[in-house]
């Protein structure tokens, strides 16, 4: 380790925030840029355990304590190259993964854990600083073509991976550009789109083609897709949101959380946010939330982004309700660590201002003689467990019901299942019980040419899961089309102590 006593000696600190008055005022995002100072002396805190249970709380497997070491003797070449041997986009994960390996740290048994997302962001800005994050060409090309059906981080790193096989790779993508949620869902002020922009140019540089604009299913058949490529890989994503079929449901000023999401980022980018990608208008028009009271039905992270937006539209009040009880303020018992704790959490948009509620129904959408949204009737729940189950149980709160005023509502409860109707339907895939792509080991139970991963197969999840299922999906299409796997012997390769930098 590089410093034996650095958990002892230093306490953990994460870059500063912007202040919220200053921050309310525009997309910029919100942390300050890490320092060389600020990661070594973060690094320090690592120590380098006998059994490091970070790794398995990371879904890439990422060889922390070993990147912590090289940060702290600042060979940041060495460190970039550890990094990215298992997470082609630290820039990503270091900006908005909720970090589980985090929860999975030792030193966090009764201390705070060591920051690794902090260190994970400092290690590649500081590579792209020193010019290290170069294009990687494969040393030769298999002949084997393959199509990537979605460009979010699933797609990406599914796109990275079979590129560096050899295969050539066309990525397609239904929006006007590429980076699904992460263009499009993910606000400004938690991942700046320049950062996309400055990735997608290395996997350029590399070989991989961008189509965009392209629906596959509608402006490309299935039957199309399967004669062009040796193999396909969907990557989509899981775009049905979860309704809530109340009465008024059909009000103006209710929206589905991602369109008003993706309408800001447009704004943010410069483009048209009322204009889809065929250059049609949405039928709601423009969502703005200024001057409005509005509510968010749904207390995860893409109500949170919703919270966060709001107030930078200049909201009169922002409510977020949540079905479920409220979490506790420390580690439950029943997540005990190295798992992934229940606890409460509380998001930078929520510091800026908002009224949290938990264990609320939404009972009905009250509107005026015009159709517009003016209030929502809710209720308290009584949460309890079944003695026979174990599971909670919902009950009304009798006289509870009441109405509270909402210009706006967003339904941000989550997304059920990925788009079946047209090209999943085409291909005759099979469904899981939760309607997600059926697949055996990526592979599609119904067709060995299509591969699945991501949202559209593990359905709705995190940006790191994500990433892993693309590189775990890549190794499963090289396998299929070379019967072995040069990714596997290529991750041996770089876990070798020579491959990485003196």
């Amino acid at each position: 380790m590089g410093k034996p006593t650095g958990f002892l000696e230093f306490e953990r600190e994460l870059p500063k925030k912007r202040p919220v008055e200053v921050r309310l005022k525009d997309y910029q995002e919100i942390e300050a840029a890490p320092t060389d100072a600020g990661a070594k002396t973060q690094a320090a805190r690592c120590m380098d355990c006998g059994i490091p249970f970070c790794h398995n709380g990371c879904p890439l497997g990422n060889i922390i304590p070993e990147f912590n070491d090289a940060v702290y003797d600042e060979n940041w070449a060495l460190a970039y190259d550890i990094l990215t041997s298992t997470n082609n986009f630290p820039e990503f994960t270091g900006r908005i993964c909720p970090a589980p390996c985090e929860a999975s740290c030792v030193l966090g048994i009764n201390k705070p854990a060591v920051a690794i997302e902090f260190i994970e962001k400092s290690i590649i800005e500081k590579a792209f600083e020193l010019d290290l994050v170069k294009p990687r060409l494969p040393k030769k090309r298999t002949g084997k073509k393959v199509a990537v059906v979605g460009s979010g981080p699933a797609g990406l790193a599914a796109s990275s991976q079979l590129n560096q096989a050899g295969h050539s790779v066309v990525l397609l993508e239904r929006a006007d550009q590429i980076g699904g949620l992460l263009r499009y869902g993910i606000p400004d002020f938690k991942l700046n789109k320049g950062v996309i922009d400055r990735r997608l140019k290395v996997m350029q540089e590399e070989g991989i083609e961008f189509r965009t604009n392209v629906n596959v299913g509608v402006d490309i058949k299935s039957d199309e897709l399967l004669n062009e490529f040796d193999a396909v890989v969907l990557t989509m994503g899981s775009t049905v949101p979860r309704d809530l079929k109340i009465e008024g449901r059909n009000l103006k000023g209710v929206h589905f959380a991602m369109e008003f999401l993706s309408q800001q980022n447009k704004r943010v980018a410069g483009i048209d946010p009322v204009v889809d990608h065929r250059g049609s208008e949405y039928v709601n028009g423009q969502i703005r939330a200024t001057d409005k009271h509005v509510v968010v039905i749904g207390g995860g992270d893409t109500g949170s982004d919703c919270v966060g937006t709001s107030g930078r539209h200049g909201a009169k009040s922002v409510t977020q309700i949540e079905l479920m009880p409220i979490p506790p303020k420390e580690r439950d018992a029943s997540t005990p660590w190295p798992n992934w704790p229940m606890m409460l959490r509380t998001s930078t948009s929520h510091e800026e201002g908002a009224d949290r509620h938990w264990s609320i129904n939404t009972k009905e959408f009250i509107g005026d003689e015009e159709g517009n949204l003016v209030a929502l009737k809710i209720v308290d729940l009584d949460w309890q467990k079944d003695p026979e189950s174990g599971r909670l149980q919902m009950k009304e709160v009798m006289g509870s019901e009441r109405t509270i005023p909402c210009d706006l509502a967003f339904l941000a409860a989550g997304f059920l299942h990925p788009q079946q109707e047209g090209l999943l339907n085409e291909l005759g895939l099979a469904y899981d019980d939760r309607g997600n792509v059926k697949t055996h080991l990526y592979q599609s139970t119904t067709n060995e040419k299509v591969f699945a991963a991501g949202d559209c197969r593990r359905g709705q999840s995190l940006v790191v899961w994500a990433i892993s299922e693309g590189r775990e999906a890549a190794r499963a299409v090289d396998e299929y089309l070379m019967g072995e796997s040069f990714l596997e012997a290529k991750a041996v390769s770089m876990l070798n102590p020579d491959f990485a930098h003196a």
